[in-house]
């Protein structure tokens, strides 16, 4: 559809741009990215015709533009500037109406039923048909710039150029501007190039990505590959940290704070003293955020959380939801949801176990409330399960006073889960439906929560102190726990497990 190949060009004989080849294909949404100086709009205006190449061709539909009238071109070619605060007093509906002038011939121009169509259709596409008859000057800018996409897409071109449409509007225009160009592209094969600093929106909108940096291409591939750390780090000459979108297959970009300029926390170290029990709730609340990763029923996922609330419920607890009904609860409490990782337990907290283990230049405390009741075996257990629900949950805690990796988080739930299970089986907890070997209940829930301080642990697997130290924690709190639940049931001879 749109070739540009080996282009380059600039004002008054200084090139600007230099070498620069890529393609986009019809339908495509393709984003060009760089810090400022770095040629995007120079590369744009000599894309569209607007200044004249030094070097190279741009072809659309395989036909070179300088082979091209301006009225050919702007059928096939239309371009969004960035919005300028010069408006002139035109009414929304003449001020769109003006795309179609690519489509009239001779000076005389006759105004047809065809162009009235076009232009009501895209009028109502972009939700301006109901100010047509106001003037420009009266819209705010986000207003503004959906007239001047109208009257870009009236001229029915086949590929569209926009220079930063989403500079200088809120979130909400942004989002709508990007999601109708998106259905143009999806729905009726527009091709459009964009140009964007907002490097988040370009990853979640384009399928491919340019990214310039001194007039030169320094990438040109999907968002992922463009957006690397490395390469972003490299050019914009700030340090960024790169995660996946916590909905889309996209990935967006963090900016770090410069070291200088970070707040100085005070050194927390997580311990049993910020702990508090009741025949209600276990809470431990923190006096900075910990980076935690949970499967609470408020606050699963990753995040930063000063507050955990493992709450006890009644064995016939039923809600049509459960985290709604948690949240309120929680709200009622005096815990802010936004920061607060809330898990529910039918277990007697009284048989919580806890205990404080120290490491070389670290601590992790284990924190554990259990009980059996529940007792299955996941790997032959059928659905739907006919056994009764009977209390028994097992909620294990792991807060840690160091700084984790991605690795040691996940490695720190392996290892707590295999200490779990080899409390099971040392107790010989059987699935009373397939009389096997238990490997937990069927209602467990874990959390990992980090200060983010002091020294970094990359690795929870067994082989390290730390992974040795959350296994011996998790096996003994379990086991500690599961006694204290059997003694109060006095069902079992729990003193021969020592």
């Amino acid at each position: 559809m749109l070739k540009v190949e080996n282009v380059s060009g600039g004002y008054d004989n200084e090139k600007i741009i230099k070498n620069i080849h890529f393609s986009v294909e019809k339908g495509e949404f393709f984003g060009i990215l760089g810090p400022n100086g770095s040629g995007k709009t120079t590369l744009l205006k000599l894309i569209s015709g607007l200044l004249e190449l030094q070097q190279g061709e741009v072809k659309v539909s395989d036909i070179s533009i300088s082979d091209l009238t301006r009225k050919q071109l702007a059928k096939k070619v239309a371009v969004l500037p960035q919005l300028s605060p010069q408006v002139f007093p035109y009414t929304v509906k003449e001020t769109v109406s003006l795309g179609r002038y690519a489509h009239h011939r001779g000076f005389f121009q006759t105004w047809t039923d065809k162009d009235e169509n076009i232009v009501q259709k895209v009028m109502k596409q972009t939700n301006i048909s109901q100010f047509q008859d106001d003037s420009v000057m009266e819209h705010s800018g986000g207003e503004q710039q959906r007239i001047f996409l109208a009257q870009a897409l009236v001229q029915q071109p086949e590929i569209l150029l926009l220079d930063e449409p989403t500079n200088h509007l809120d979130l909400a225009y942004q989002k709508e501007l990007l999601d109708l160009l998106r259905k143009r592209t999806n729905g009726e094969n527009l091709t459009v190039v964009a140009i964007l600093h907002d490097l988040n929106l370009a990853s979640l909108y384009c399928d491919r990505l340019l990214l310039m940096d001194n007039g030169e291409a320094r990438a040109i591939a999907n968002p992922n590959d463009v957006l690397s750390e490395e390469l972003i780090n490299a050019v914009y000459h700030t340090e960024v940290i790169k995660q996946p979108h916590s909905k889309v297959a996209k990935p967006q970009l963090h900016l770090m704070p410069s070291k200088k300029n970070k707040r100085v926390e005070e050194r927390v170290k997580i311990d049993k003293s910020l702990l508090s029990f009741s025949s209600e709730y276990i809470v431990l609340q923190s006096k900075i955020p910990l980076k935690t990763v949970s499967s609470g029923v408020v606050g699963a996922g990753v995040g930063w959380y000063s507050n955990f609330v493992n709450r006890h419920v009644d064995t016939n607890y039923d809600c049509t939801d459960h985290r709604k009904e948690m949240q309120a609860y929680l709200t009622k409490h005096g815990f802010p949801i936004s920061q607060t990782v809330g898990m529910m337990t039918a277990v007697t907290l009284e048989d919580n176990s806890y205990c404080l283990y120290e490491g070389d230049g670290f601590s992790v405390m284990i924190v554990v409330t259990a009980g059996i009741g529940n007792a299955v075996d996941s790997t032959r257990m059928e659905w739907p399960t006919v056994n009764s629900v009977k209390s028994g949950t097992i909620n294990t805690w792991i807060f840690v006073s160091g700084k984790l990796t991605d690795e040691a988080y996940i490695q720190s739930m392996v290892t707590a889960t295999e200490a779990k299970t080899q409390v099971l089986r040392d107790f010989h907890i059987l699935d009373t439906v397939t009389n096997r070997q238990a490997t937990g209940t069927s209602t467990d829930s874990i959390l990992v929560a980090a200060t983010q301080q002091g020294k970094e642990l990359d690795y929870a697997g067994t082989a390290t102190e730390f992974g040795h130290l959350i296994g011996k924690g998790v096996y003994q709190q379990t086991k500690q726990s599961i006694k204290h639940y059997f003694k109060r049931k006095e069902t079992y001879d729990y003193l021969s497990f020592d």
